[in-house]
């Protein structure tokens, strides 16, 4: 299971925020975001198969991706998920021309949502949706790990919490949030919003009962116990098995300046880790840091340019 949001073009200050949960299983090999070596990108990495889950270029692009859910097991030669941000990330090709390639090949995939953003488009891919691409509108759009947008309860929660966010935000700064001066303590109001929407997708309280349809977590073989079910309707979820990896913030301005973070948790929902990002308009970091060994300790990581 997995959980995002991005505002596109939605917030008086913010272009775009994002702001996401991974869930995955906790034995899972996985490398912290870092600037990648083989490729001019800011990204976490599953070691099992390459790939990721959310990436950043140096452009301000960025591509994020998240499983189907469905009864089906993938099929062992079916291409990793994983590779498809990366493989927007490093063409040179808008947002929908990418997709409109991908999409010949992309039944060859086990079930996806692809959000991909090139700077002039936010466009949606699935290969699970009766039509497989569009451009989205500017506003706010939710993913799990169904088709966009879909009612479940614990993507509701946190949309109302975000639509909140954007209204007041509205009311607060107006136009003049858009045309600050970038000669002010510009990340100030960057790190407040970062940690305000970290809290929200900290929520680890289980959805109040719902229809059967958009809570039951089907399995390959049967469906997952109740108090599976519980778990995994909170938008955190909180198991020492399977649960919330990392949650992860993106923030750009529109003067193109970048608060790019990523929080790490441990099996007991302990933060593990952190990395940030501030990147002024032009900046991109000089030097790629190491991406082959599995978070360890509690570092703290912050990166200013």
């Amino acid at each position: 299971m997995c959980l995002l949001l991005v505002a596109w073009r939605a917030h008086p200050r913010y272009r775009v925020a994002v702001i996401a949960n991974r869930d995955e299983f906790h034995s899972r090999p996985t490398v912290a975001m870092a600037s990648w070596s083989d490729l001019p990108i800011i990204a976490g990495r599953d070691l099992q198969a390459g790939g990721t889950w959310f990436g950043l270029d140096r452009r301000r692009r960025f591509g994020l991706v998240t499983n189907f859910r469905e009864l089906a097991r993938p099929r062992r030669t079916a291409p990793s998920r994983g590779r498809l941000v990366p493989g927007f990330l490093a063409s040179p090709l808008s947002a929908p021309t990418y997709l409109d390639g991908l999409e010949t090949d992309a039944q060859g995939y086990a079930g996806f949502n692809l959000l991909l953003d090139d700077g002039e488009h936010l466009a949606y891919g699935s290969n699970r949706a009766e039509r497989f691409a569009s451009r989205l509108e500017p506003g706010l759009h939710g993913l799990s790990n169904h088709l966009l947008d879909t009612p479940w309860p614990k993507l509701l929660r946190v949309r109302t919490a975000l639509e909140d966010w954007i209204d007041r935000a509205r009311h607060r700064h107006g136009p003049a949030a858009a045309s600050a001066d970038p000669r002010d303590d510009a990340w100030s109001p960057f790190e407040a919003d970062a940690a305000w929407l970290m809290n929200v997708f900290a929520d680890r309280e289980p959805s109040a009962a719902a229809p059967q349809a958009r809570t039951r977590i089907p399995t390959p073989a049967t469906d997952l116990s109740p108090d599976w079910e519980r778990a995994l309707s909170a938008p955190f979820v909180l198991n020492p098995d399977y649960g919330t990896r990392c949650t992860t913030v993106l923030l750009i301005d529109h003067q193109g300046r970048t608060w790019l973070g990523e929080r790490r948790f441990d099996p007991a929902g302990h933060t593990s880790g952190q990395s940030e990002w501030r990147l002024n308009a032009d900046d991109w970091p000089d030097s790629a840091a190491p991406a082959l060994a599995p978070v360890t300790g509690n570092p703290l990581d912050r990166r200013r340019l």
